[in-house]
């Protein structure tokens, strides 16, 4: 029997919420004790733990679990090498979601039946490593801080945006209403539930945060079809979310199979966290292909995302033509108007495509977690960067899409006048306005798309 003693350091100071991965390996060589292929080892594992030196351990889990060993002997099969280490690749072993404990005992035994063949054919045991991958405390801070600071702010503006909407003597469109769930899912990922896991154990953060994070990309995915589709039909078509059916309808479908796929894991970890979808050779290949169906549709995607943009841009340049017939005031308007519009087009496929790519790279991640083949890494500064360009793209969508408060009257209105080729002065009352939104719809681009098409 193995026995470890795992101290919590960060609790010295925060505690360490997020995941705690373990992995081992350590096999030795002997003459007459080779590992045979396909070899299962059988462990007895139980996790116990306690706050200080002098209490009682107080057990977490108990589980027997299987897995099945992947290794190579680099060198001759010798009596010379004997004691040599094989080159196995790690294997799945622990994972929990909350370290609320400063003190974990780690128990390990290898129970050896040669008539039931349990653990033979599996070489001799001299040592075990355990590899820890965990949320460091600096990240933790960070990623806290965050939360914190953003949670409020998305949600100011997000009740500042639906007031704005509510005081307009129109009912809310559809895209308005799409803005007002995407405000509320980003609202959703953001709160901190993270500091109520420092004075208690909830070993669900994890299932929880993948909950949260799939409702967010489900919702941000639908967002960005809506949202270039509503610029594409005209006002007979618009604003019903029946039509958006065959477009949403996937990405609902694929963000329910990632929950399955997450519940398949993460759930049963709830009460096992020896347990692992990677142990088994089914599950092991189920969880690739799985990873690799999900990358291949964030492209599709992407892709099809692209092809939308390129229609809207399309769209407005042909509306474009008709801007000569306006007078040179008018002109400027819609110039501004339009450029304006381009550019947070523009923005939103650049944020589609980091958020895919972090979608990939976090699958990928994943993989090599559990397989050791490949390895892209994430560091802390591109995760965070990719938080805190979601909450600031909300952030600005709500703010550019929130109706104005000014009401316009006479006196604010700026009359401009261009005189012709024959004399005769040519006068213009234009309004002045600071964002894209119009009284008649969500923006004047909106309403000026709509109106051509129709006619």
């Amino acid at each position: 029997m193995a026995g470890a003693i795992i101290e919590n350091m960060s609790t010295k100071k925060l505690v360490i919420v997020g995941v705690i991965l373990l992995l081992f390996q350590a096999f030795a060589f002997m003459v007459g004790g080779l590992i045979a292929d396909g070899a299962l080892v059988h462990i007895d594992v139980g996790l116990a733990y306690r706050d200080d030196m002098n209490s009682e351990w107080t057990e977490m889990a108990h589980s027997l679990e299987q897995r099945k060993l992947s290794c190579n002997f680099t060198a001759t099969k010798t009596h010379e090498n004997e004691g040599r280490h094989y080159e196995c690749d790690l294997l799945p072993f622990m994972e929990v979601g909350s370290v609320a404990h400063k003190y974990y005992l780690l128990n390990i035994r290898l129970p050896v039946n040669e008539r039931k063949k349990i653990n033979v054919g599996i070489a001799e045991i001299r040592d075990i490593r355990l590899v820890g991958i965990h949320q460091n405390g600096g990240f933790t801070k960070v990623w806290f801080a965050m939360k914190t600071v953003l949670t409020p702010s998305i949600l100011i503006i997000m009740i500042w945006y639906w007031r704005r909407i509510t005081l307009m003597s129109r009912p809310p469109v559809l895209l308005e209403k799409v803005i007002l769930a995407l405000g509320i899912s980003m609202t959703f990922i953001n709160i901190p539930v993270e500091w109520f896991s420092v004075g208690f154990n909830w070993t669900w953060m994890l299932l929880f945060g993948d909950i949260r994070q799939g409702i967010f990309y489900s919702m941000l995915l639908s967002f960005w079809i809506i949202f270039c589709g509503e610029h594409l039909m005209d006002q007979t078509e618009r604003n019903r979310f029946s039509i958006y059916w065959k477009q949403v309808g996937p990405i609902v479908f694929g963000s329910f199979c990632l929950f399955i796929f997450d519940m398949c894991e993460r759930g049963v970890q709830l009460k096992n966290p020896f347990y692992s979808i990677w142990a088994s050779d089914i599950g092991t290949e189920l969880a690739m292909a799985f990873i690799i169906v999900a990358g291949i549709c964030a492209c599709l995607y992407f892709l099809f995302l692209c092809f939308m943009v390129f229609q809207v841009f399309r769209n407005i340049s042909g509306k474009r033509m008709s801007l000569p017939a306006m007078s040179k005031a008018r002109q400027l308007h819609y110039e501004g108007l339009i450029f304006r519009f381009k550019f947070l087009m523009l923005v939103t496929l650049a944020c589609a495509a980091l958020t895919v790519i972090f979608f990939i790279i976090s699958q990928v991640n994943e993989g090599h977690w559990h397989r050791g083949e490949h390895m892209v890494q994430v560091n802390s500064a591109f995760f965070t960067g990719i938080y805190g360009m979601w909450n600031l793209y909300v952030f600005a969508i709500m703010f550019l899409y929130a109706p104005s408060h000014k009401h316009y009257g006479d006196e604010q209105s700026s009359i401009q006048c261009i005189t012709g080729d024959a004399g005769v002065n040519s006068c213009e009352d234009i309004q002045p306005t600071t964002t894209i939104t119009h009284v008649d719809g969500p923006t004047e681009i909106y309403k000026m798309i709509g109106q051509e098409a129709q006619e």
